[in-house]
């Protein structure tokens, strides 16, 4: 018998522990939706929905609409000052209720929001289109100096607060690692009604081009490397908090998935290596993740969730600083060299 693959994540079965993470090219429409099904996803987390790009859409179709309607006297007054209205959010909406009326797997809404009380609005929204969950995309880059840490990790606690009052589905929220005490931080977002954690959102960041002297994106796809961050912190969250705990990052082979499920993921999301292989890279996950299974004497994913997670960990410092201290000790200067490649 093959090994069991089924575990859950915020409350919702899944067939498997892979979930397509956000990212636009994945699930632009209901079709790519079906696609990422049949592939072998366990879940679906849609592209953040994001109220900055509604804010820019809606005031980009205002201009256009009043574009030459002073010009002449015959057009004057023809198209009246703000009568031109554009909600972004409605396509969105449009592709939850496409997504669920198609698909038997979990369909999870993300949320960036922008403004205060935003968060709340489009949350309400996103349930009612018919979303299994939502993910609180939490991507801000902090840059006024007068604005403490506390200031605004408190911040982030009310929108989770506030959030949780207004809907009934289950929520994760999407952080990234730059955060002073991310234990402490993780308990009070629980407190404030949290279900599980995105651990960790990638700020995509930017490069100058110094021929035409301007600041360009540099988009970067993930690499297995990437996975050690979210694996250290989902090891040293598991357990101790009643968060469910899902990793984003990394996730590129069978084995991945193996180490993320044994340091207390309950889910991996997957982008990178779809966007490099497309959707039928899932299937192949799958099939590595139950055949590491079935060949380590493994029945179940239950089995494994966890069971290298700090508490179980037979060294736990390992998974803070002497690991660092061990490492530099092991580490030699040929291989630096090897690593570096020719000069």
């Amino acid at each position: 018998m093959p090994p069991n693959l089924a575990t859950s994540w915020l409350g919702l079965p899944l067939r498997n522990p892979l979930v397509v993470g956000a990212a636009a090219p994945l699930s632009g429409d209901a079709d790519q939706l079906e696609v990422l099904e049949q592939a072998g996803a366990a879940a679906i987390v849609l592209h953040s929905l994001f109220e900055e790009q509604i804010e820019r859409d809606q005031l980009d179709q205002h201009q256009l609409g009043l574009a030459g309607s002073e010009s002449h006297a015959e057009a004057f007054g023809y198209v009246p000052s703000g009568a031109l209205r554009h909600d972004g959010a409605d396509s969105y909406l449009r592709l939850i209720e496409r997504g669920r009326a198609r698909l038997t797997i979990p369909l999870v809404a993300s949320l960036n929001g922008f403004h205060a009380g935003s968060w709340v609005h489009f949350a309400r929204r996103l349930e009612g289109a018919g979303a299994e969950a939502l993910e609180l995309n939490i991507y801000a880059i902090p840059t006024d100096p007068q604005r403490s840490s506390v200031e605004i990790e408190d911040e982030l606690v009310a929108i989770v607060a506030e959030v949780r009052a207004a809907v009934v589905l289950p929520l994760a929220v999407k952080l990234g690692p730059y955060y002073t005490n991310l234990t402490a931080l993780s308990s009070r977002l629980a407190g404030a009604g949290a279900d599980g954690l995105t651990l960790f959102n990638r700020f995509y960041q930017p490069d100058l081009d110094i021929e035409a002297l301007a600041i360009r994106p540099n988009l970067l796809l993930s690499t297995p490397h990437d996975l050690r961050l979210p694996l250290r912190w989902i090891a040293l969250l598991h357990g101790r908090l009643p968060l469910d705990l899902a990793a984003s990052g990394g996730v590129h082979r069978g084995t991945d998935v193996v180490r993320l499920l044994m340091a207390g993921a309950g889910a991996t999301q997957v982008v990178g290596a779809l966007l490099r292989h497309g959707p039928r890279r899932l299937a192949g996950l799958v099939e590595e993740l139950s055949f590491w299974l079935a060949e380590h004497g493994y029945a179940s994913v239950q089995e494994l969730i966890g069971c290298l997670d700090q508490t179980n960990c037979p060294d736990p410092a390992a998974y803070e600083r002497a690991q660092y201290i061990k490492a530099l000790h092991t580490y030699t200067i040929g291989e630096a060299i090897s690593a570096a490649g020719p000069w």
